[in-house]
């Protein structure tokens, strides 16, 4: 790996473009993907190591037919495990066991690219979220008899494009529990559409049914992705979500059944179009990865106004960020790097 002015650069021995890069909970493991058809699973060298220690590379999963777009770890309670979506239609979850990767479960369920992939909060259990070009978002919850149970409903009838799952606890419930009662659990995740846009849903345990909670309107092109930020506590939802239309809007709802009100992350659009935006997380920065080869921090100051904490420009397209990690690629075939924002 190479370091220069605060951004790390690595090889990923990808032969194509790279769609995703993805850290595990611990941060010691990095899983790449490519429209090469490979995922890449790297071992990172210690934080207090030497700058220029390589990463090594430790497997190469094969197992789609299409490009892979995105990644996503499961909590470590569950395993080491991976899932991936892809252009296939495809949804594989990967699993390690004492040093060999295999798939444990391969999902078909789309007739359209699997776009985008999401785990729930590992206190809800190992639950899945994809999105898909058919317009569906599947959910797939691994049962105690080793079985997994699968549920699809139509979310946005051109598309769906992103999909992030909000936090398990209801905003505020950290810091207005009393006399150590129990919080209940809700399980709701946000969805973008190729429609303009972002949906929220929510499960009834009563009627074992995903309903539609909210359509959240304000952007004038595709919705590239949705990002739920993590629940530190405070007495407000927020959510995050990037277009076609080169702009960001945080959306916020004081309460449970209010309505959601949204802001532009600025006031002028950005330069392109942006693909992906990911929290911190504590939450309490967004990163923004945008069509102009830039990736942009940015933090909420006390006035409720967003500032731009600081902007890395790798040397090539930017194409994902995930777990505030920007992927990048280059047109020339030996140039594929990943570009990290420590």
């Amino acid at each position: 790996m190479a370091t220069q002015a605060g951004v790390t650069t690595m090889e990923t021995f990808h032969e194509d473009q790279i769609h995703d890069a993805v850290l595990d909970y611990y941060g010691r493991r990095l899983a790449t993907c490519s429209s090469d058809r490979t995922i890449n699973i790297f071992e990172l060298p210690p934080s207090d190591a030497d700058p220029s220690a390589p990463q090594k590379l430790i497997e190469t999963l094969r197992g789609h037919t299409g490009p892979i777009w995105q990644l996503a770890w499961a909590h470590p309670k569950f395993g080491t495990i991976l899932a991936s979506a892809s252009y296939d239609g495809k949804v594989i979850i990967w699993r390690e066991e004492k040093g060999v990767w295999s798939k444990l479960m391969e999902s078909t369920v789309h007739s359209g690219s699997v776009n985008a992939l999401c785990w729930a909060p590992h206190s809800l259990g190992a639950v899945l979220a994809a999105a898909s070009s058919d317009g569906r978002v599947s959910v797939m919850e691994f049962r105690e008899d080793g079985s997994w149970d699968t549920r699809t409903f139509p979310a946005h009838a051109v598309g769906v494009n992103g999909v992030s799952w909000g936090p398990s606890l209801l905003p505020g419930s950290l810091v207005t529990t009393t006399h150590g009662a129990s919080q209940e659990e809700v399980r709701r995740f946000a969805t973008a559409g190729c429609d303009n846009y972002v949906k929220i849903w929510t499960y009834n345990p009563q009627n074992l049914e995903w309903f539609e909670e909210a359509t959240l309107a304000g952007h004038s092109d595709w919705v590239r992705d949705v990002a739920w930020a993590p629940n530190t506590g405070l007495p407000k939802s927020y959510l995050a979500s990037s277009s076609q239309d080169k702009t960001v809007l945080i959306w916020t709802q004081s309460a449970p059944g209010e309505p959601w009100e949204k802001k532009p992350l600025k006031t002028e659009k950005f330069p392109d179009v942006v693909w992906r935006v990911s929290w911190s997380l504590s939450g309490g920065v967004l990163a923004v990865s945008c069509g102009d080869d830039s990736v942009t921090l940015w933090k909420e100051n006390l006035r409720g106004e967003w500032e731009c904490a600081r902007v890395a420009r790798p040397r090539c397209l930017v194409s994902a960020v995930s777990a505030l990690m920007a992927v990048t690629s280059h047109t020339k075939s030996q140039g594929k790097v990943i570009s990290a924002c420590p």
